[in-house]
């Protein structure tokens, strides 16, 4: 086992920037449109334009007692070319009690509409977000972005299901917009420590997403969300009714719960988009490999370069090094 080292044309597969929300070319109803958000200029060897940005603070508040909102003015319509899934790295201020050394990455919660601004949603849990979290409107940060590739959406399905905990929500969200605007029905399942940390309206947003999505929620606080009840419900869901994709964020347990019962459907589309602590973001250090099984061969591939969007049925659990 080896750390993949992959070809120019999957490296642009990986990374290859499709329209944005903002600027959306994709037409549902239109048989000749791609199928798929990886598929623009997937013959072009270039990545993305990943640059380093200076942004204005536009608003940043509180949105409950663990998660607060960023919105950000690039100086450079980042907005036309970040894409659901990808991630920035954040250098996050030095403040008076905290130094934070690394950059940070974090996942695109939302994009526009105007061409330059960019949203995220993260929770306080150390150094760099709690230096972050002292950010003013007004105030300056540094970005680099956009990095990573994006999920897979074909405007022609029909349902797809969103299992979402906790923060792991706001790297879905650009893909649940991009979803109802193809009028995809939606099965969300969402979970949280408490109903107090639930974000169902940060999550769905929009009055069209709000529409089409038949939400279920489930807490640590009853019980609800122990993989043991998880498991039958996130199965009678897909049993209900037929369902073209599958897409998780960030939770370990709901990935290895979903690779269970996506036995069942081999035919569906299914993907996570993994975190994972990086240093550079760029694919040098590898700091973020993690092992996947790729058709029977064993790769630690890159989260940062390779990713974060990986097919769940590829990722491998528990390694031993033994």
């Amino acid at each position: 086992m080896s750390v993949a080292t992959l070809a120019c044309t999957d490296l642009a597969r990986a990374v290859a920037p499709v329209p944005s929300d903002s600027h959306d070319s994709i037409d549902a109803t239109d048989p000749h449109d791609s199928h798929d958000l990886r598929d623009s200029h997937e013959a072009a060897c270039g990545a993305p334009k990943v640059a380093a940005h200076r942004c204005r603070v536009l608003g940043h508040h509180a949105v409950n007692a663990r998660y607060r909102y960023l919105r950000l003015q690039a100086d450079a319509p980042i907005a036309l070319t970040t894409q659901p899934g990808q991630f920035y790295q954040l250098k996050c201020p030095v403040t008076e009690h905290d130094a934070p050394f690394l950059l940070r990455p974090m996942s695109v919660y939302g994009t526009g509409p105007e061409p330059d601004t960019v949203e995220f949603l993260y929770n306080v849990t150390g150094v760099g977000t709690r230096a972050l979290a002292t950010l003013a409107q007004g105030a300056s940060l540094d970005i680099v972005g956009p990095l990573g590739n994006t999920f897979t959406l074909d405007p022609r399905w029909q349902r797809v299901m969103f299992v979402a905990r906790g923060v792991g929500l706001a790297t879905m969200a650009p893909l649940v917009q991009r979803a109802a605007k193809a009028r995809l029905k939606l099965t969300v399942v969402m979970s949280a420590r408490s109903a107090a940390d639930l974000m169902r309206d940060e999550f769905l947003r929009s009055p069209e997403a709000h529409a089409l999505a038949d939400v279920h929620c489930v807490f640590d606080s009853d019980g609800s969300s122990a993989v043991e009840a998880l498991t039958p419900r996130v199965r009678a869901l897909l049993d209900a009714a037929p369902h073209d994709a599958v897409y998780t964020c960030g939770s370990h347990r709901l990935l290895m719960l979903l690779q269970r019962v996506l036995q069942a459907h081999p035919h569906i589309t299914a993907e996570v988009a993994m975190e994972q602590r990086m240093a550079c973001g760029m694919g040098v250090c590898l700091s973020c490999v993690r092992l996947f099984d790729c058709n029977g061969d064993k790769q630690f591939l890159r989260v940062c370069r390779e990713g974060p969007v990986f097919p769940i049925r590829d990722v491998v659990g528990e390694v031993d090094f033994g």
